[in-house]
């Protein structure tokens, strides 16, 4: 029974040296620096808004990525905050649904590190109701609704400036705040995450919409909108993004590739006639 007792020990521990050594000499997915190694063959897993951010990149995996040697899978969200947080956390390889304001605002405050790859359209922000025919018509007592997240939320309340509904302070662009508000006119402003306000457009007697979410929602830019953003020089282009360090993995350079290709422009113009997706190809601004 000792001998026995013996040989089983000394073969249970060659065992455990054999497998230690097996996975030292195994080839490892995981970098020297700790980063989990991509198969360039792979599928490439993008967080998207549905609208347009989705259709564009569906397109591209129904009809381009193949002959890259790209396979393309699309998870959709309905929120401007997962998206971010599944790339950074490695969920998802990149997204696709925001632009540059957004992503810094978001990155300073969750202490994220995703970057942007390359800019493909914009959506302008319009101001939207129900309930008025003419921004002009909105007087004091009146409600509207604006994103709550920073970016976005300046960018709502400049357009509201450039067509009257209210003052900015002076000097104050797109990165003003409700503090920034010198005149509302008596105009009650209301903050509301930016997926929420379309759904309750009936609620409020105008509502500033982000371009996704006014599509969704089925409104038309072109000829719903009480005012439009004007997208000549307009800074707040969407592009694909990935966590810092992931910028030269293959499957990410074709993609950005085939987003700023001929084929997807086509796409957006064909689709998006009205004017409510507009492409806006080439590198994002540092």
């Amino acid at each position: 029974m000792r001998t026995t007792r013996n040989i089983t020990v000394a073969a249970l521990a060659a065992a455990a040296v054999a497998l230690g050594a097996s996975a030292c000499s195994a080839p490892s997915d995981v970098s020297s620096s700790g980063d989990k190694k991509e198969d360039s063959s792979a599928p490439l897993t993008v967080a998207a808004s549905p609208t347009p951010h989705g259709a564009i990149l569906n397109f591209v995996k129904d009809k381009l990525a193949a002959k890259e040697g790209l396979t393309l899978e699309v998870k959709e969200f309905n929120d401007y905050n997962l998206p971010n947080k599944v790339t950074e956390d490695g969920q998802v390889d990149a997204n696709f649904f925001q632009h540059k304001p957004f992503l810094d605002t978001y990155n300073k405050k969750n202490g994220t590190h995703v970057v942007p790859v390359v800019n493909v359209a914009i959506e302008p922000l319009g101001v939207y109701s129900k309930k008025v025919k003419k921004l002009s018509e909105l007087t004091s007592g009146n409600t509207v609704s604006v994103p709550n997240d920073p970016s976005n939320e300046g960018r709502a309340l400049k357009l509201l400036a450039d067509n009257g509904v209210i003052t900015l302070k002076d000097g104050v662009g797109s990165d003003a705040k409700l503090t920034d508000v010198e005149d509302n006119k008596g105009i009650k402003l209301t903050e509301l995450e930016a997926g929420q306000i379309a759904p309750r457009l009936a609620d409020v007697d105008a509502a500033v919409i982000n371009g996704n979410f006014a599509i969704g929602a089925q409104l038309k830019p072109s000829t719903d909108a009480l005012a439009l953003e004007k997208a000549e020089n307009n800074p707040y282009a969407n592009f694909l993004a990935v966590k810092k360090g992931n910028e030269d993995d293959p499957r990410v350079k074709k993609l950005a590739k085939l987003l700023n290709s001929p084929e997807v422009k086509k796409f957006i113009e064909d689709k998006y006639r009205d004017g409510s997706v507009i492409p806006a190809f080439g590198a994002p601004q540092s």
